[in-house]
């Protein structure tokens, strides 16, 4: 139902294609399961195509390694008008024991379409409730906020160089 899937959570093995010579998952292979699986959220929030258009405060502070149980899990917490902002968190564990050890966390945005190659379409609100939603929120808005300066930063540096 629309408006209701607010978590999501996918869990695979690590295998040997995703892993670099010293047996731990390349960065860009971390980056692609959590877009996936932010596409995967966004679609079941919104009940639309839906794009990637940010990711910020992403950080990557333990390995995953060859064989690890990873569980990449998102969480919406803040809507715009077609803008769904997701928390996301990737575990990793050995699969036959072990505590899972948090290995990266970002905060993703998906812009919901009306088609493939359709505009932008208005997604269904979320509200914090509790006082966990409203720092999440928060905290989203921060890191968007942080992008959008070096964005803009990048541009006038831009913008002084090519004059």
């Amino acid at each position: 139902m629309i408006g209701s899937q607010r978590e999501l959570t996918l869990r695979f093995l690590a295998e040997p294609a995703d892993v670099n010579y010293g047996g731990k998952v390349h960065g860009g292979v971390v980056m692609k399961w959590i877009d996936q699986a932010g596409y995967a959220a966004a679609v079941g929030w919104s009940g639309t195509y839906s794009v990637t258009v940010a990711v910020g405060g992403i950080r990557f502070m333990a390995p995953i390694r060859i064989s690890d149980l990873v569980t990449v899990r998102t969480k919406l917490v803040h809507t715009g008008t077609s803008s769904m902002h997701f928390s996301v968190e990737v575990a990793a564990r050995d699969p036959m024991g072990g505590e899972p050890r948090l290995c990266t966390h970002c905060v993703i945005v998906f812009v919901a379409l009306d088609g493939v190659e359709g505009e932008p379409t208005a997604v269904p609100a979320w509200e914090p409730v509790s006082e966990d939603d409203r720092e999440l929120a928060e905290y989203a808005q921060q890191v968007m906020a942080l992008s959008k300066g070096i964005e803009q930063t990048v541009e006038r540096y831009r913008q002084a160089h090519d004059a």
